[in-house]
Parts: C-alpha cells; structure tokens; sequence
C-alpha cells in the first residue's frame, strides 16, 4: 500500500485489517531509536538494537525533541483509562514515552494509568528482570507518576513451552508483587495468558480485567 502520507497510511491499514478504534502514531515525524549498553556500546534501530541481546543501560530517541501527532494528543487529553503494553520494554513502549508531549499529555491526564508488564523476559535486554525491574526502567526514563497500577499475568506456562523459551534465553517474569506496592503503585493480578506454543497475552481476557477493575476503583472512588 503506498500512500505517501504516514498517518494516512496508518488508517487505511486499519481499515482493511479491519481494526476497531483508531490507530495513531505517536509521532509523524523521521527518528531514530538508539540504545546505549551496560558495556558501552550503542545501536541505532530497533532492530539492530534486539538483535544485539544485551543488557541496556537507557534508551533514546534521536532528535531528542520530535513533535507529537496532534490526535495522540487529543487523545490522551479525552481519555479515561491509558493503557501502557504489553510489548518490548525499551523498543515498544519507552519510545513513546520518550517523546515530550506524550510524555507530558499523559502526566497531565486525569486518567487511570496501568502498564501491562511482559509474562516474559527478553534474551539480554531485559533477562533476569522482575515486575518491579520492568516498571522501574519507565520511571527512570520518564516520571514516577506515568503509571498508577501495574497488570501482572498469574498464569503458569506449561513446562514443554516452559523449557523452550529458556532454551531460547527467555524466562518467566519474577513477580517481586509487594515491593510494587510498597513503592505506591497498585497491582492488578490475573491469568490472562494464551498459550499455543507461545506465550502471549490474550487480548479479550486481559481487556475484561482490567476494565472489571477499573469499573471497581470507580465505584469505590465515588462511594
């Protein structure tokens, strides 16, 4: 598909894979991911940054100082529930957040603000991580209040999948549950997992979750 136009492109991809709601880019304009490493080394892309398998020290986007795209924004500023993840830490979600308006919008917003942890660990990027690890790399990066509950899966993996991924280098994410809390965020727990050979959140089930929860803190919160 080729329509010379970035966000328009976006829209008509949805159209045809038939996506409901809408798909926006967080920013329209031409960047570049680069990874800084706990050995010294950088990489630019995401990619080439993956590829590498390593620990990360931080990660940045380059020009440090890109324009949001406006209906992000807008967005964000009429939203009532953000939701953050599930994907790669420092390739999916940071690079988001590192954009200052998002960023911003997102502090500013009176929204309900959850990131969705990985069940899994990523060879080198992220291996060993617990929860806590995973949540704390966005606050380092951003803001202590970018988040105000964190979803964690409690689902078990069956073990011949289970002994795959740690071939692959790959281990379940440590639940390290109260010492998220006792940094003052919520935690929302439950097994939301599918697993089909891989393992992968299960959208509707994960969807279901945290909207019950969301529904319950409401209605405390005005009770």
């Amino acid at each position: 598909m080729v329509t010379g136009d970035f966000e328009k492109a976006i829209a008509e991809s949805s159209k045809v894979l038939a996506i409901r709601g809408r798909v926006l880019p967080s920013t329209l304009e031409k960047v570049t991911l680069v990874g800084e490493f706990m050995d010294g080394t950088s990489r630019e892309g995401e990619t080439n940054i993956t590829d590498e398998r390593k620990p990360l020290r931080s990660i940045h986007l380059r020009p440090d100082n890109c324009a949001a795209c406006p209906e992000a924004l807008d967005a964000l500023s009429t939203a009532d529930l953000i939701i953050m993840g599930p994907g790669s830490l420092y390739t999916s979600i940071l690079p988001n957040l590192l954009i200052e308006e998002i960023r911003n919008a997102i502090l500013n917003s009176d929204a309900y603000k959850v990131y969705i942890c990985n069940a899994m660990t990523q060879p080198g990027e992220t291996a060993g991580f617990s929860a806590w690890d995973h949540l704390n790399v966005i606050i380092e990066h951003t803001d202590p209040r970018i988040v105000d509950a964190v979803f964690v899966n409690t689902g078990r993996i069956p073990e011949p999948v289970f002994n795959r991924y740690r071939e692959a280098g790959a281990l379940p994410v440590k639940l390290d549950l109260d010492t998220i809390r006792d940094k003052g965020y919520e935690v929302v727990t439950d097994d939301v997992l599918k697993v089909d050979g891989q393992v992968r959140h299960d959208a509707e089930r994960i969807m279901k979750s945290i909207m019950e929860h969301y529904a319950r803190r409401e209605k405390q919160l005005v009770s």
